[in-house]
């Protein structure tokens, strides 16, 4: 009998029926039960302990690090497939490091989490030891994980050994270094726990769920979202990374596909129908954009695999959601409506829209989730005095809606950053509200937020105007959402991608601009066939947007760069595309003529009167 150390998660699996799926491996369709994963989570600890070499073999708060991939080695390694949660089993913080990082990246976040062990699979091995063969300061022991061909077939207990006050477990996760060098986020078990919970809760996660699992795991939303919390519930996860829309469509499809249409092979057995989906925009939009390619009878399969019958969740988030991919899925699925939520590494998922249909509110991130505290602090532009904007008072005296940073407290909060006081004190107001850069408006919604979804989706809804660094454009004194801008854009049938950023201008302090990847009949819109330009698009928005919000630049791009969780890096783009501090190095082909002509249009539309306030 094996030992295991004390977890919110290991009681919770004790607890569930040990004859019930925990993860599937679609690619070989091997599945694993619950019973099995707690011995070969024992297992791998005590493998672990040995890899070591540590006298006394106490990993208790050491940083263990792994190249895994997707399915059940990670699980068990980590608590995500036998990594994850083995270190958790050895009160060991799990440091899951992505495949896809360069070496250089690998070894900074191996320095500075100073990671006693670097774990790998087969298959990562050639990787993970070409990154510790140089330019680090202190090099972890290195150590292979055999591959689980088969779960467990033990029937003893395991032991789960300590208590609540000496666990020193966890989870690392590295920020994406958008403004500065990554900084390696402190989640304790309890905070795991707290976030996982919190989602148990709201999402109503059951032992019945199958989670399809497209997502990597090296970002909150791929663990907390589609790993811990499921596990808490009892639920069955089945890996299919990478995302492959094909492969994707075929599995949602397997269960409902007619006898004559299963390969060709009669009587195959059937999958389990794919109750819960959760994943980032552009997988959404590849979804939408793909559906029309299947058979007939394929597309009949999953029309009924994505209704509200089947797919009871459909999440979106990581990103924000385009209004066309949101309306294209509604009417694709019969009304299965998404739901976006709001989160970030430091916090989790902190806001959510609810599971009633009511509670699903386009373009709002809905409500903070149970156990988080939320609230918006508004800073004078002028003083730099921060006042929070209490319930109720979501318009000043002169009837604007006011805007704020997004601040959290609660227990699903992180603790710090990884031996970085400075940046944790930085991040956190003296009455230990965690700021998270994010500014919103709230406003209350017809017929939602009346607690149909739960007692913590009341009041007014959340609305996510973007990152205050990134998306809050202040041009002729008025504060624009990149955000909005977005979401109008991507309603154009000439627009197949956009980022609208803030350039310097000396007559209006930052300028609209947008970075337009155009589709296939944005090419030959405009005037005389020509490509789509500056022009067509102000005389698109004339009517949606109020003047000081529609683009003055337009810069048409073949793609635009997003990471891992789709997310464009704007301070990266604004240089890239429009050269050092908007001096512009490429543009649409607008020539010399309707450059003019959009100038006098713009000073025609946006004039500021000597109180700097647009009209």
């Amino acid at each position: 009998m094996g030992s295991i150390h004390q977890s919110t998660f290991f009681e919770a699996i004790k607890q569930h029926d040990p004859k019930s799926i925990a993860v599937v491996n679609s690619d070989s369709g091997k599945s694993f039960t619950y019973g099995s994963l707690l011995h070969d989570v024992a297992l791998a600890k005590e493998r672990l302990v040995q890899s070591s070499g540590k006298e006394g073999g106490d990993l208790s708060g050491e940083r263990i690090a792994f190249l895994v991939e997707n399915g059940y080695d990670y699980v068990v390694a980590t608590f995500l497939t036998v990594t994850l949660l083995s270190t958790l089993a050895a009160n060991a913080i799990a440091l899951p490091l992505a495949p896809s990082f360069p070496a250089h990246e690998l070894r900074y976040i191996l320095d500075h989490s100073e990671a006693l062990i670097l774990l790998s699979t087969p298959r990562y091995a050639t990787q993970a030891k070409d990154v510790l063969k140089e330019g680090l300061e202190k090099t972890p022991k290195f150590a292979q994980l055999d591959k689980l061909e088969e779960g467990s077939q033990e029937i003893s207990d395991v032991e789960i050994t300590g208590t609540a006050q000496d666990v020193a477990s966890g989870m690392m996760l590295y920020t994406s270094g958008t403004t500065a060098r990554p900084k390696g986020v402190v989640l304790k078990e309890a905070t795991v726990a707290a976030q996982a919970s919190s989602l148990y809760k709201a999402w109503e996660y059951t032992p019945k769920d199958r989670l399809l699992h497209v997502l990597p795991l090296h970002h909150i939303h791929g663990t907390v979202n589609a790993i811990f919390a499921p596990l808490l519930a009892g639920s069955s996860i089945e890996f299919m990374y990478p995302f492959n829309v094909d492969h994707v469509w075929k599995r949602l499809a397997l269960p409902f596909l007619p006898e004559d249409q299963l390969n060709g092979h009669s009587g195959q057995t059937r999958p389990t129908p794919i109750t819960f989906f959760t994943a980032v925009p552009t997988v959404w939009a590849r979804m939408v954009q793909s559906f029309g390619s299947q058979t007939p009878e394929m597309q009949a399969a999953t029309k009924t695999a994505v209704s509200r019958q089947y797919l009871r969740l459909n999440i979106s988030g990581s990103a924000a959601l385009p209004k066309p991919t949101q309306d294209a899925w509604i009417a694709l699925s019969g009304g299965n409506t998404l739901l976006e939520r709001f989160g970030m590494t430091e916090v989790g998922m902190a806001i959510s829209c609810g599971l009633d249909d009511s509670d699903r509110i386009d373009g709002s991130v809905g409500w903070p989730l149970p156990s988080v505290e939320a609230r918006l602090a508004e800073t004078n532009d002028d003083t730099g005095e921060v006042s929070i904007i209490p319930i109720g008072g979501e318009k000043s005296a002169d009837g604007k809606e006011r805007h704020g940073e997004i601040q959290l407290r609660g227990p699903t909060i992180f603790s710090e950053y990884w031996r970085n006081p400075e940046a944790t004190a930085k991040e956190f107001t003296d009455d230990g509200w965690f700021k998270t850069g994010d500014i919103a408006a709230r406003r209350e919604v017809p017929g939602s937020g009346k607690g149909k979804s739960g007692d913590w989706a009341t009041g007014p809804a959340y609305y996510i105007q973007g990152r205050k660094s990134a998306d809050i454009i202040k041009t002729g004194g008025e504060k624009v959402s990149a955000l909005e801008v977005e979401r109008e854009l991507l309603s154009l049938p000439e627009v197949h991608e956009c980022a609208v950023v803030g350039l310097p201008s000396e007559s209006w302090g930052q300028k609209v601009a947008a970075v337009v990847v155009l589709s296939e009949l944005g090419k030959t819109a405009g005037k005389g066939g020509k490509q789509w330009g500056a022009m067509d698009l102000r005389r698109a928005l004339k009517d949606r947007l109020v003047a000081y919000k529609i683009p003055q630049d337009l810069a048409v791009v073949t793609e635009l760069k997003r990471n891992a969780m789709g997310k464009i890096n704007k301070k990266e783009l604004v240089p890239e595309v429009f050269g050092d501090q908007g001096n512009i190095r490429r543009r649409s082909e607008v020539n010399k003529e309707e450059r003019e002509k959009l100038k006098r249009e713009v000073a025609k539309e946006k004039t500021i009167p000597e109180n700097g306030k647009a009209t």
